[in-house]
């Protein structure tokens, strides 16, 4: 980026030019380094320290030290992780705790991300982070609406998505895709109603790249077709 600063009236007057140039992305062994740093510091939390494809941090935690490890990524003067970016889940029924929280952090000071993975299930809550970052509030909301995690200690942990007095969780891997329940607007009553899911058409396999017959040859043909075919070969020709 070029900066021009002039000097005098309605630009004139002498130029002066200075290039900024943007600080570049740290060094992917620095933050490895700064990783085990931190699992150092902080064995009791810190299970696993590893670097991503795209040479970002990525620190696996016991649920029990969210609030501790996130404390030190924002506060510590090496790291300054004061925004938090993204918080999502990851629903994986087959394993014991079946839900992934990722929490993915910036630092503004130094450039770099960080992404702080732990992990629960259905029935244990997790510590809120609302206390060192206000984005976390509509985050945990989203979360738990979605797929059901609660987070001990939020101030107003409510559905922020879907509508109220709903069952279930829609992110959940054992949620039925046509859900439970549906909506539509009655005239008689003058207002939206809720009900049962009717499903009108059974389910049906689609094969786009096939021909309209899956199984042509396993149908009966109609009454027409039979006489015209059987027309056909009495008047052959005979060879």
């Amino acid at each position: 980026a070029v900066v021009s600063t002039q000097s005098g009236h309605y630009g004139r007057g002498e130029e002066d030019v200075a290039e900024i140039k943007p600080t570049d992305y740290p060094d992917p062994e620095k933050l490895r380094t700064f990783g085990q740093y931190v699992a150092a510091i902080l064995p009791k939390y810190v299970q696993d320290v590893k670097m991503t494809h795209t040479n970002e941090l990525e620190i696996l935690i016991h649920p029990s030290g969210v609030v501790p490890v996130m404390g030190m990524l924002r506060d510590h003067t090496n790291a300054q992780f004061k925004a938090l970016m993204e918080l999502t889940a990851v629903d994986v029924p087959s394993r014991q705790y079946r839900f992934e929280l990722v929490y993915c952090l910036l630092s503004h000071a130094y450039n770099a991300r960080c992404i702080v993975k732990t992990y629960t299930d259905e029935l244990t809550p997790v510590d809120s982070v609302t206390a060192l970052f206000k984005s976390a509030d509509w985050a945990e909301r989203e979360v738990w609406d979605m797929y059901g995690v609660y987070f001990a200690g939020h101030p107003d942990l409510r559905r922020i998505l879907t509508d109220y007095g709903f069952e279930g969780h829609p992110q959940r891997k054992d949620f039925p895709l046509t859900g439970f329940t549906e909506v539509r607007y009655d005239n008689s009553l003058g207002r939206v109603v809720y009900e049962p899911v009717e499903v009108a058409q059974e389910f049906r396999r689609f094969e786009l790249d096939m021909p309209w017959e899956l199984f042509p040859n396993y149908r009966e043909a109609p009454a027409h077709l039979l006489e015209a075919q059987e027309t056909a070969e009495e008047v052959k020709p005979e060879k």
